[in-house]
């Protein structure tokens, strides 16, 4: 596969590089349900909320596996079942998912609590620590609820001058 990327690549700049693997919003969505949701399934992935029709998730996840970011495993109870699992290429972009939870919910209108997001910013030390040892120790609880929409959109909060 990466030989394959090879000859179709714009360029080697390594943000070129990190789009051509993560550029569309499906790809980051189902590494955010592994990371904080501990979403691992098809069936749990497809409930998320975002509404992806099951042919762009199956092609999300065989991509992602081809990059090396998420690992397929047969569920213990039920062999027929696969689970999906980051990896550590996969894990080391918490902080980037976390950086962008903190800028969408700093500039647009979400359902995310401010004062989680708050705290999240003020703690990202802490937030990402917690996010490696679930993901070491296989723990599935979720870090963060699934954010419904609200009954009023909030207002976007400003930037803060330095």
């Amino acid at each position: 596969m990466r030989e394959r990327l090879k000859s179709t690549l714009r360029s080697l700049c390594p943000v070129s590089l990190s789009l051509e693997t993560l550029g569309d919003r499906w790809s980051l969505l189902i590494v955010r349900d592994l990371m904080v949701r501990g979403y691992r399934t098809f069936g749990e992935f497809q409930q998320s909320g975002e509404r992806i029709a099951s042919n762009i998730l199956a092609d999300r996840l065989r991509r992602l596996e081809a990059a090396g970011i998420i690992s397929v495993e047969p569920d213990p109870t039920d062999r027929r079942r696969m689970n999906y699992r980051l990896t550590e290429k996969g894990i080391d972009l918490a902080p980037v998912l976390l950086e962008l939870l903190i800028w969408g919910a700093r500039h647009e209108h979400t359902a995310a609590p401010r004062a989680l997001i708050d705290d999240m910013e003020k703690n990202r030390g802490d937030v990402l620590a917690e996010v490696r040892r679930r993901w070491q120790q296989r723990d599935l609880t979720p870090l963060l609820p699934p954010f419904q929409k609200p009954t009023r959109a909030a207002k976007p909060r400003r930037s803060r001058k330095s």
